[in-house]
C-alpha cells in the first residue's frame, strides 16, 4: 500500500460519503437548495427590468452573476462552516490522531465543497438558459471560460475559507463573517451594475473575488454587447484571472500555516470545553 496515496484515496472517499450523507438528509438538502431557489425566484421577476443601453434585462444580467456568487459563497462559507462545526464536535481531533488523517480530512472537505458548488451552479444555469433571454453559450470558448472561472473561483475562495474556519472555533460566530460578506455582495455588481455605483464603491468591490466571479460568468454567458455595461467597457479577462489568482495565492500561502497551528491546538480538553459551552447555550 502506498503511504502517500492512501490519504488521498481516503480523502476522496470521505468527500463522496459526506456528500451523499448531506443529500440524504432533509436539513442538508434544504440548506443546499433553498438559497438558490430563492435567488432564482427573485431574479425571475427582474426579467422585465431594462438596463439603459444594455441588450438584455436586469434578470438576464443577474443570472450569471448569481452563479458567480454561489461559487464564492460555496467555496468560502462551505469550508468555514464545515471546519467550525467539526472542530466543536471532535471530528477534526479524530482525524488528527490518524496517520495522514489531516490530509484525508482536508481533501474530503475540498471534494464535498467542490461537488456542491458545481451542482449549485448547474441548478441555476440549466433552467436559466431556457428562461432568461440572452443567456447562452456562444461556442466552445464560452464553455471553457465558464469552467476556468469556476476552477479559479474555487481555488481563490476555499483556502480563504480554511483560514477563516481556523480562526473562528464557534459555529455561532458565522454571523460575524456573514455581515461583511453581505456588504461586499451589495457592492459587487451581482444584482446591479457596479459601473453605475460611486467610484469609491467600485474600487472596493473590484478588490474582492465576488465581483470578478460574477464578471467572469457574465463574460461567459452574456452577449458581447453587454461588455459596454461593465467598468471599462470590456470583459477584462486578464484582470479577472489576475485578481482571482492573487486571492488564490494568498489563500494557498496562509491556509497551510493557519491550519497547522489550529491542528496543534486541538486536544481532547479543548473539544470538551467547546462542547460544554455549547450545552450551556442550549440549556
Amino acid at each position: 500500500m502506498n503511504v502517500r496515496t492512501t490519504p488521498i484515496r481516503a480523502g476522496l472517499a470521505r468527500g463522496w460519503i459526506e456528500t451523499k450523507h448531506t443529500l440524504r438528509s432533509y436539513e442538508g438538502l434544504a440548506g443546499f437548495l433553498f438559497p438558490s431557489v430563492i435567488a432564482m425566484v427573485v431574479i425571475f421577476f427582474l426579467r422585465g427590468v431594462d438596463i439603459p443601453g444594455a441588450p438584455v434585462s436586469l434578470g438576464s444580467m443577474s443570472l450569471p452573476s448569481l452563479i458567480g456568487l454561489n461559487i464564492a459563497f460555496g467555496g468560502l462559507l462551505g469550508v468555514v462552516q464545515t471546519l467550525t462545526v467539526e472542530r466543536e464536535d471532535g471530528t477534526l481531533l479524530r482525524a488528527k490522531t490518524l496517520p495522514g488523517g489531516m490530509t484525508a480530512y482536508l481533501i474530503g472537505i475540498i471534494v464535498e465543497t467542490s461537488i456542491f458548488v458545481i451542482f449549485g451552479a448547474a441548478l441555476v444555469l440549466i433552467p436559466g438558459l431556457f428562461v432568461f433571454e440572452g443567456v447562452a453559450f456562444d461556442g466552445p470558448g464560452s464553455w471553457l471560460l465558464l469552467i476556468t472561472v469556476l476552477v479559479f473561483g474555487l481555488v481563490a475562495t476555499m483556502p480563504i475559507g480554511a483560514v477563516l474556519g481556523s480562526v473562528f472555533s464557534n459555529p455561532r460566530m458565522l454571523g460575524l463573517i456573514m455581515m461583511p460578506i453581505m456588504g461586499l455582495v451589495a457592492i459587487s455588481g451581482i444584482f446591479y451594475p457596479l459601473s453605475q455605483m460611486p467610484s469609491f464603491l467600485q474600487g472596493i468591490g473590484q478588490a474582492f473575488p465576488i465581483y470578478w466571479l460574477g464578471h467572469g460568468m457574465r463574460a461567459a454567458l452574456l452577449p458581447s454587447d453587454m461588455a459596454a455595461a461593465e467598468i471599462g467597457g470590456s470583459w477584462r479577462l486578464l484582470e479577472t484571472f489576475g485578481v482571482l489568482g492573487l486571492w488564490a495565492l494568498l489563500g494557498l500561502v496562509l491556509a497551510p500555516i493557519v491550519l497547522r497551528r489550529m491542528a496543534r491546538r486541538e486536544s481532547g480538553s479543548a473539544v470538551a470545553e467547546r462542547r460544554e459551552r455549547a450545552m450551556q447555550r442550549i440549556t
